[in-house]
């Protein structure tokens, strides 16, 4: 059964660091794309960042680009999301998930993660 368990996550200040972490089990993340998805109450869910394994391209949402940097530890079998200079508008619960393409639609993605919480608050 594919399995993707979270870490990191937790409350920081604006302008603080994150890092997320996505360790999958009966699967192996190399051979998907991975997407990080993020969703804030009473919003839908959108994407953050798409790792596209076919040429090891990764896409990023406007709102996060420059601050945020997603990478791959093959090794590990494990994704990790950087994010920095946080502010209020990143307050969401963000969700790995492991797909056959590239795609800001949740519909498209069948293995996902618990999810983690991310407060950034003074």
């Amino acid at each position: 059964q594919p399995q993707l368990v979270q870490s990191g996550g937790g409350v920081v200040k604006p302008g603080g660091s994150l890092r997320l972490s996505c360790t999958a089990s009966g699967i192996t993340l190399h051979s998907h794309d991975i997407v990080w998805f993020r969703q804030a109450p009473g919003k839908e869910r959108e994407g953050v960042s798409c790792d596209r394994r076919a040429d090891n391209s990764t896409y990023y949402a406007d709102s996060v680009k420059g601050r945020f940097t997603a990478s791959r530890d093959n090794a590990k079998n494990t994704v990790y999301l950087q994010m920095n200079s946080l502010t209020s508008e990143d307050t969401a619960t963000y969700y790995c998930a492991a797909g056959e393409s590239c795609s800001w639609l949740p519909v498209l993605f069948d293995i996902w993660g618990q999810g983690s919480q991310v407060t950034v608050s003074s």
